[in-house]
This record gives C-alpha cells, sequence and structure tokens, in this order.
C-alpha cells in the first residue's frame, strides 16, 4: 500500500511532553486529534514522553549505576513514550474514536546501531498505512526506532520531532505540526525580550539557522529533514487552536532582505589554542582530531601570524566533553605552547535572508552594541546569519537593543 491508495490527505501532529504531561492534558490532546480527524483527514500522531518522564528515568538509572550501558539507557528511556502513546490511544477510544498505538520499530522506523545517538535510515509505513485504511488514527512513540538487529535505539536531542517530520515524509502527508507550550516561532525569546512578537512564515533555511543558533521550539535536525523531503512544517500551540508559524520552501521576492529574528545562546564556550605553528596542514589535524573527539564547531577565527606563529580560536557548546587532558594532547601533537577555555561568553545571533548583503547592516549591529558598552569578542557572518561571541552577563541587555533597533522599529 502507498499513500496514494488512502481517500483522505494525512496529517502528521507532533505532541511534546508538556503537551501531555498529566491526564488532563493527555484528554486534551485526544479532543484536538478528533477535531481533526472529522474535518476530513487522516491522522497520525506521534508523541513524546510525559513531561520529566525522561529526566525521572536517567535519574533513576544513575542511582543503580554510574555507568549504566548505553542498550539498557535506551530500553529504558524508550519506555517514557511508550506510556504516552499508550495513554493517548486509551484517550481516543474513549472518544468513540479507533486508534492504535504503535512503538518506533512497529512503526516501521530503522536506524543505524549508535545508541542514544541513532539516525534515521529508512522507514516502512506499511503497518501505518493499513491502520489508517482501515480509518483508524495511529499513535505513534517518538524518539525511537530500531537497528538491523532489532535493538531498541533512541534519536538522541530533539528525537521526537525528528521522528514525526521523517514519518511525514514517509507518508507523503500534506502538513506536520509541532504542537508545543508555546504559540509558534518569535523573533526572540520573549521571555526575555518583551517586544517579541510571532513569526507567520519562515523558510526552511532560516528556521534551521534559528534552531541552530539558539531558538529552542524546533530541533535542527527536524529542519534538516523537513528541508530535504520539502514537509511543510506548522510550530502552534498544543492547548489553543492557532495559526502558528508555517516553515516551508520560501518564494517571495528574490533579492529582498528582512531581519527575522535575534536569538541567544548561552551554552557556548570559547577556546583558544595559543601559538600554533602556521604551517598548512596544522589547522586540517586540529580539527580532525576534534572531530574524532565528537566535538561539534561552531565558529573558527584564525589571528594573524606573527613569526610563523597564530592563534586559533572556535567556539563549541558549553556540554561539549573537552578537557584539559584532551587539550594538552592537542596543542602538544600540533606543537603550540598553551591554551586557554573561556566559559563566560554567548552568542548573539542576527537572523535574516541575504543579511550579509545588505549595505550598512553590520554597522548599524555594531553601533546598536556599541551605544550599550557591549564589546564584542569575535565576529562571524553568512548570508543567513550575523553572530557577536560577547560576555555572558551582556547577552540579554543586547538581545533586548538589537531587537529593538532592528526589528521593532521596522514594524
Amino acid at each position: 500500500m502507498t499513500p496514494q491508495d488512502l481517500n483522505k490527505p494525512i496529517h502528521v501532529l507532533k505532541f511534546g511532553g508538556t503537551s501531555v504531561a498529566n491526564p488532563e492534558l493527555i484528554r486534551n490532546a485526544a479532543q484536538r486529534i478528533a477535531r481533526r480527524r472529522d474535518s476530513g483527514v487522516h491522522v497520525v500522531c506521534v508523541v513524546s514522553a510525559m513531561g520529566d518522564t525522561t529526566d525521572r528515568l536517567l535519574s533513576l538509572a544513575r542511582e543503580i549505576s554510574t555507568r549504566p550501558p548505553s542498550r539498557e539507557l535506551d530500553v529504558l528511556l524508550s519506555a517514557g513514550e511508550v506510556q504516552s502513546m499508550a495513554l493517548l490511544s486509551m484517550a481516543l477510544n474513549e472518544l468513540g474514536i479507533a486508534a492504535r498505538s504503535y512503538t518506533g520499530q512497529q512503526g516501521g522506523i530503522r536506524t543505524d546501531a549508535q545508541h542514544s545517538e541513532a539516525k534515521i535510515l529508512s522507514i516502512d509505513p506499511d503497518r501505518v498505512l493499513e491502520a489508517l485504511n482501515r480509518d483508524e488514527v495511529v499513535v505513534l512513540a517518538g524518539f525511537q526506532g530500531h537497528d538491523d538487529r532489532d535493538e531498541i535505539t533512541t534519536l538522541g536531542r530533539g528525537g521526537s520531532d525528528t521522528s514525526a517530520v521523517a514519518m511525514a515524509a514517509a507518508l507523503e502527508a500534506e502538513r506536520c505540526e509541532i504542537l508545543t507550550d508555546v504559540s509558534g516561532v518569535f523573533t526572540a525569546d520573549p521571555r526575555i525580550v518583551e517586544g517579541a512578537r510571532q513569526i507567520s512564515a519562515l523558510g526552511y533555511d532560516e528556521m534551521l539557522e534559528m534552531a541552530n543558533l539558539g531558538a529552542r521550539v524546533l530541533h535542527g535536525r527536524s529542519v534538516e529533514l523537513a528541508r530535504r523531503f520539502e514537509v511543510p512544517l506548522i510550530v502552534a500551540s498544543a492547548t489553543a487552536d492557532t495559526a502558528g508559524t508555517r516553515i516551508s520552501r520560501k518564494d517571495d521576492s528574490m533579492e529582498k532582505v528582512e531581519i527575522r529574528a535575534v536569538t541567544d545562546d548561552r551554552n557556548v564556550k570559547k577556546i583558544s589554542l595559543l601559538s600554533v605553528p602556521d604551517t598548512p596542514g596544522v589547522a586540517a589535524r586540529i580539527f580532525g582530531s576534534l572531530g574524532e573527539f565528537g566535538v561539534n564547531v561552531r565558529l573558527i577565527v584564525q589571528a594573524q601570524s606573527h613569526a610563523g606563529h597564530n592563534d586559533i580560536t572556535f567556539v563549541v557548546p558549553g556540554d561539549t566533553p573537552l578537557d584539559d587532558k584532551r587539550l594538552e594532547q592537542l596543542v602538544t601533537e600540533v606543537g603550540g605552547e598553551n591554551w586557554i577555555i573561556d566559559e563566560q561568553i554567548a552568542l548573539l545571533n542576527i537572523i535574516g535572508e541575504g543579511i550579509s548583503r545588505a549595505p550598512g547592516i553590520a554597522g548599524t549591529i555594531f553601533r546598536i552594541l556599541a551605544d550599550q558598552k557591549i564589546n564584542l569578542d569575535l565576529i562571524s557572518s553568512s548570508n543567513l546569519v550575523i553572530t557577536c561571541v560577547v560576555p555572558e552577563g551582556d547577552l540579554v541587555r543586547g538581545t533586548r537593543a538589537l531587537h529593538e533597533g532592528l526589528i521593532e522599529t521596522d514594524a
């Protein structure tokens, strides 16, 4: 059976953990699903674990073992989503709606064998399609799949979003909705910027930059999948029927420059390798070794050479497991002198299509920050984003000033 054999379009609805955190919210989700089904579409739901279930399971594991085997940890954590899917399916059946729950394996999600950070390799949606053909609502456990040996695997951070988008692609769904505790994607974090406003529509590339640079509403992996398979995404509230933010392929004016958002990221640290030889191949060795350590490098700056040596500075996520022992090993291997770690930094990111081509934008950004007496440590730019590395203590003030000067004044 293929999606074309069905007589109605498919909508995939993903409910986050806060949206199914207790029985009342689960019943509310079931009622929302019922309304969507009654509108004349097939519905597939993807659910996260209830509330803080994943954190509680992790805490339990650490009470038993200081280093729990990754296989057993995946088996344990997958139970959170299994609980959610069964309860939501029960709530739907209580409303008189035929519903069937499926684990990731039952739903046909096949992954590689990397426990806790598995990647989806393929989806066989036959069982899901058969259920839809029977006019049942499918409730799928997010965050999980199985490898070639039928071992349970989990997908890591943002795994349920990734499950939802991947299933939507496999089913050729009309849309995939990420339903959460916010009403959409905002121009800045509304918790710190009073004037932040909801964005009605974004391109995939813009949303990907926002997801990777501090916007917490979507994980970058899910946006990459949506872009690759052109799955229309909608981010909306799980508790209110709002339009939300639509994310799709952009087709508006060719060279229009528009600043869409200012994002902030505190979870970073800056590492400087001092006085490394300025010779071909040194940078390749440094970042090759970092890749072997599993380090995700966010930003790189190389200082001007002096007396045959230079400093190489890069920014990595704050939870990167890069300790003094590994840095000493790295500096010694390339013939450097020392290293410095600075964890008191943050990233300010100004995001918009064609931002680097707009005359005067960079000058305006730097003037706004200078008026706030905020010093810029590092600066990086691309076609979609200008990133400023600033002292962590200046992050909120800088975010508010940039949003007011670049977005609110342009409203």
